[in-house]
């Protein structure tokens, strides 16, 4: 099995190219310009476009569960052959939040807590989009688990874009 990596915008090509990722999700403002890397197939490609917000506000766009959908649906066709690359503007937030649904939706197995702590492990500035986060618990019926494990690791450390991580779908033990 693949695994995901994550990373923000100005990341991403290096990114792509160093993980050899096919596979790509953005999730970023509608208005903003995303160079899809040349490695990736417009086909390979789901981009979602709204705001890094977790209310409703006049004029901007908000995560909603279609969304969610979407990006579940987009994980359950990638063929983990080659890493599946998941960025946002900064790489804390929406793409953070996207890694961890993706990882728990194709692993169902996968413990929420053990893997948000594993999140803030791999990823210190890490601060996932609560509203993705509570759409996703709803339909992958995790009764609450994975919106309580986002908010016990709670903030991140402050940080102007992320650091690159790699979050794996399986844990060695």
């Amino acid at each position: 099995m693949s695994y995901l990596v994550v990373s923000s915008l100005a990341d991403l090509p290096e990114t792509v190219a160093r993980h050899g990722a096919l596979d790509l999700v953005t999730l970023i403002n509608a208005d903003t310009p995303v160079p899809r890397p040349a490695t990736i197939e417009a086909s390979r490609h789901l981009f979602l476009g709204f705001n890094d917000i977790v209310e409703p506000t006049e004029g901007l766009t908000a995560p909603g569960a279609q969304h969610v959908d979407e990006l579940i649906a987009f994980g359950a066709r990638w063929n983990r052959e080659t890493p599946l690359a998941i960025h946002c503007f900064a790489g804390i937030s929406r793409s953070t939040a996207a890694a961890y649904i993706l990882a728990l939706s194709i692993n169902p197995e996968l413990d929420a807590m053990r893997l948000a702590d594993e999140l803030r492990k791999r990823a210190p500035s890490a601060t996932p989009n609560l509203r993705l986060v509570t759409f996703a618990d709803e339909k992958l019926k995790r009764e609450g688990k994975m919106i309580e494990a986002i908010r016990s690791i709670g903030r991140g450390e402050d940080a102007y874009a992320g650091t690159p991580f790699v979050l794996p779908l399986q844990f060695e033990d």
